[in-house]
């Protein structure tokens, strides 16, 4: 079973996103093989609800990042290597020495070279195979000794064995070229894809370790979902593609399940908000996490609502589409789910007197659920003080705006409490909006 989101989720937190230089996904792919980031992308595809297999992953990223494990095989290599795979051969040894038999005549006659491709792919492939077998024989493995052993295993008891002791030669008799094809693209074949297979699977274990160390990011720590004992413990948590980010702690659990947030535009809602999802997100992956410490209980997914926008198509405003929102997450609760859910100014799309009814009701009704995780924010701070009233398992936040000569500035650090700013019709004098409705501005 994996973990659940939606496409709008995802477009919310900036998850996918291969040629965009600012998503999550692109933050981590310093892949060095076209494997290595087909693998990548799987994984985010497929953030995983089981513990055991969450700490076991971001145990073998933790053993690659403190042994500062290189990457074994360098890129041209790796292409000729690749190349030589994608070719074909005999289905038979008879059949491989017809074929590559038939390349040296051609050769011969027209130069083409196919034999001499054939025979320099052959040694590409011995020495790929040398590096591997080394680079395996130096990892103790630790939490990748399973692996480890697996490759070790195939390198000695495979045919692929006979081939290493020809690492370094220059040139191959034409026996050994027909001999060592077919047991390259034929006879191992399938021991081949597995040795593929796990050299990307190391190529992205070597690469997210490397984007943790130097961005200083952790490893989270997973327990197995249990009732009444759901939480989620994320101390200094920062956005990790903002530069300079503020880093904000957030605790919810079973007796406090729901972060109610306040603030002004700009003060930095938004981004903690994102802060927080993506760090479910990517702990739930066994991945690094842009935080000083988390531990958390597993969740079954995670929903979003940040940027819905409407659809014209169906004929949906924005507000209504806000609702279809609410709705379609009220439904994931209620079949008794635990879910991480985060709601960014609910029902903004409508007047405040019903956003102000509606906030209220909605926050108090999905806090209820005590197995889910809530981060509701929004700009009516009445809703925030009636609900402080009413509800006792709330925490109550806001990111102050500091007042400097009339010009608001942010410290981006949370407090206690619901914000009181209202400066909205401040930033607007400041900006002279009515003098240039009216054309004063233009006069003075």
């Amino acid at each position: 079973m994996s973990f659940t989101v939606d496409k709008q989720t995802l477009i919310d937190l900036n998850i996918p996103g291969k040629y965009k230089g600012n998503s999550i996904f692109n933050l981590f792919d310093r892949t060095h093989t076209r494997g290595g980031a087909q693998v990548l992308e799987a994984l985010f595809q497929k953030p995983l609800s089981d513990a055991e297999a969450i700490n076991s992953r971001s145990s073998i990223f933790q053993y690659f990042q403190a042994n500062e494990v290189e990457f074994p095989v360098g890129k041209d290599l790796l292409n000729q290597v690749e190349h030589y795979l994608s070719g074909s051969s005999g289905n038979n040894i008879a059949g491989t020495a017809y074929m590559i038999l038939q390349k040296k005549v051609l050769d011969l006659l027209t130069a083409k070279e196919e034999y001499k491709a054939i025979q320099a792919g052959i040694l590409s492939m011995i020495e790929f195979l040398s590096r591997l077998n080394d680079f395996f024989c130096k990892l103790d493995g630790g939490p990748y000794q399973e692996t480890v052993q697996v490759m070790k295993s195939l390198f000695n008891s495979s045919a692929l064995k006979s081939l290493l002791p020809e690492r370094g030669a220059s040139a191959l008799s034409l026996t050994k070229v027909i001999r060592y094809d077919h047991i390259l693209r034929h006879l191992c074949q399938e021991e081949l894809k597995q040795v593929m297979q796990v050299l990307y699977e190391t190529d992205v274990y070597i690469s997210v370790a490397k984007v943790a160390k130097a961005r200083k990011f952790i490893y989270a720590r997973a327990v197995p979902f249990a009732e009444g004992k759901n939480h989620i413990y994320i101390n200094n948590v920062f956005h990790p593609q903002v530069p300079g980010a503020i880093a904000n702690s957030a605790h919810v659990d079973h007796g406090h399940n729901l972060i109610f947030l306040t603030g002004a535009n700009m003060a930095g809602k938004s981004t903690f908000m994102k802060s927080f999802g993506i760090a479910v997100y990517l702990a739930h992956m066994g991945f690094p996490v842009a935080a000083e410490e988390m531990a958390f209980s597993v969740q079954d997914g995670m929903y979003t609502s940040i940027n819905v926008p409407d659809n014209l198509d169906m004929g949906y405003s924005h507000f209504y589409a806000e609702v279809l929102r609410v709705k379609h997450v009220a439904d994931e609760v209620n079949a008794g789910k635990n879910m991480v859910i985060i709601f960014d100014e609910l029902f903004k799309g409508t007047n405040v007197k019903d956003a102000y009814d509606a906030t209220v009701a909605v926050t108090e009704a999905f806090s209820e659920n005590r197995n889910c995780s809530f981060i509701v924010s929004t700009h009516i701070v009445e809703a925030g003080e009636t609900l402080q009233q009413r509800c006792s398992n709330m925490k109550f936040v806001y990111f102050p705006t500091v007042l400097n000569k009339d010009v608001p500035a942010y410290t981006y650090k949370l407090e206690q409490g619901i914000s009181n700013d209202r400066h909205g019709m401040m930033i607007i004098k400041k900006e002279r909006i009515v003098e240039i409705i009216k054309g004063v501005a233009l006069l003075t």
